[in-house]
């Protein structure tokens, strides 16, 4: 018996830990998503939270160059390309334009939402179940003269009840005191704010491409001043040995001579650094790899000649008129008054019609009995109408929330208004500056190329001094790059006036009515 009673309990312990292994086998997959939930265990060193090598793989997968062959198809390695195509390559690649795009989708499917509001819904359901239930009856003891009733015991009634049904429900909003409209202006008003925002991101792309354009081709001219520079400089030294060999010059000139020449030499290798910087620059705000090789157009070296037949005035207004910013805060402004109405009409009541269509069956068995029952159709049709009394001071308090709201949105547009008033003002008059700034840039470079020329004339023939050679040199370097930095800047700040009145990339209708 004791052997019996052993082995009955070593068979209840292996099945206690089977039972264990298998509830903790189906743990097991739950243990991963509850460890990725742990922080890290000290705050004095990094740690490797759960899973982070699934993340890496993916970044892994989305950062390779496999990701971008389509993006860089569309450029042609043989071709040297001019601003507007890298413009037009800009807006067809760059990520930030089709992340606006979708945006902007995003928002017309939530017009085609908020409208949806206005159409019936439409249900369709169907229901299938047994089952089984009972009702208990007692026995009962009734006294002689009525007077007492006691229970002696009793049985059950059981019953089998089998149903299925189909029905189609419809409830139709009838009429709620303008609380859908509010909120597809509301939704429309979003609509154009993400579509003026899309132009804006155009624009902004625009104005990138542009400035990077114009400091790249700065760049390259300054390459090409500091290669000038270095054979001014070993021109100065050779002429300097050969005063020294005629007796004409000192040691010392010669040092300060090969001394300036090793300096020319390091702004060279400098000014091909910012060369590589600007390049890198330029293909990034195009929206494709750093490392791709793009040959760029050179800029024409003509005058730049500008016309300024529109007032400072004319230009804010402008400005204030199209600027898509602006117009995404006036979207804004709108769509507060939107939700301001909505909030007041939530205080009055909302008619609507119920209606439904449908199939039942029900089957019953007592007692094992055949079943008995029947299917019959189901209808019903009727208008109701909800009046909210009392909702503990919500609708107030979201009314508040929307006027405070629409009060900040409008103030938002002031400010902004104000900003671009600053914004087109501070452009024009870098565009003037820089513009007027032209012609002193070319008097400037051509005098200085003229006392380089004659200062090295009359140092080769004996009636100049090392010093004049060395003034002379550092002022053409100094002329020369005034004069690209100054056509530079007359396209950048050109460019930065087209984007603060909000004329890049604009609509062909918009263009169109400013310019005729």
């Amino acid at each position: 018996m004791i052997r019996d009673k052993i082995r009955f309990g070593e068979r209840f312990a292996c099945s206690i830990e089977m039972g264990l292994g298998v509830f903790l086998l189906a743990l097991w997959p739950m243990s991963g998503a509850f460890g990725q939930s742990d922080a890290p265990p000290a705050s004095d060193k990094t740690w490797q939270p759960p899973g982070l090598h699934d993340y890496q793989t993916e970044l892994e997968h989305l950062g390779s160059k496999a990701s971008h062959e389509q993006d860089q198809a569309l450029l042609e390695t043989n071709q040297a390309y001019h601003l507007p195509e890298l413009i037009d390559l800009a807006e067809r690649v760059h990520p930030q334009t089709r992340a606006a795009w979708e945006r902007a989708r995003q928002a017309a499917h939530a017009v085609g939402l908020a409208q949806s509001a206005y159409y019936p819904w439409l249900v369709a359901s169907a229901a299938a179940g047994y089952e089984q239930a009972f009702l208990p009856f007692p026995t009962l003891k009734i006294s002689p003269n009525l007077s007492s009733v006691s229970i002696t015991g009793g049985g059950t009634l059981t019953a089998d009840n089998a149903a299925e049904g189909a029905a189609l429900n419809l409830k139709w909003l009838l009429f709620d005191f303008g609380e859908r409209k509010a909120v597809v202006s509301a939704a429309k008003e979003g609509l154009m704010a993400a579509n003026v925002s899309f132009n804006a991101v155009h624009q902004l792309i625009v104005f990138e491409v542009t400035r990077r354009f114009y400091e790249f081709d700065a760049a390259r001219q300054k390459v090409a001043l500091a290669e000038s520079s270095l054979e001014a400089a070993q021109t100065v030294a050779r002429a300097a040995q050969l005063r020294l060999t005629n007796g004409l010059a000192t040691k010392p000139e010669v040092l300060q001579s090969e001394q300036l020449t090793a300096q020319a030499d390091f702004d060279l290798e400098a000014a091909r650094g910012f060369l590589s910087d600007a390049q890198v620059a330029l293909v990034e705000s195009i929206g494709v790899l750093p490392t791709f090789p793009l040959r760029v157009a050179a800029v024409p070296e003509d005058p730049v000649v500008e016309r300024f037949d529109d007032s400072l005035e004319t230009l804010i207004d402008r400005a204030l008129s199209q600027r898509p910013d602006l117009v995404a805060k006036l979207a804004l402004v709108r769509a507060r008054r939107d939700d301001l109405k909505k909030a007041k009409a939530e205080y009055y009541p909302k008619i609507s019609m119920n209606a439904n269509v449908g199939g039942s069956e029900l089957d019953v068995s007592v007692k094992n009995s055949p079943y008995f029952g029947g299917a019959q159709p189901v209808y019903g049709v009727g208008l109701g109408i909800e009046f909210p009394l009392f909702d503990g001071f919500s609708r107030k308090e979201k009314r508040a929330s929307v006027e405070s709201q629409l009060r900040a949105a409008e103030n938002e547009l002031a400010a902004s208004r104000d900003a671009a008033v600053r914004e087109v003002w501070k452009a024009y008059t870098d565009f003037r500056t820089a513009y007027h700034k032209q012609e002193s840039a070319a008097i400037l470079l051509s005098a200085a190329q003229s006392a380089f020329d004659a200062s090295m004339e009359a140092y080769r023939r004996g009636l100049g001094t090392y010093v004049d050679v060395v003034n002379a040199q550092r002022n053409l370097t100094a002329a020369r790059t005034v004069s690209a930095d100054t056509r530079s800047a007359i396209y950048i700040s050109k460019t930065a006036l087209a984007l603060s009145m909000g004329d890049l990339a604009k609509p062909a209708n918009a263009f169109a009515a400013h310019h005729p």
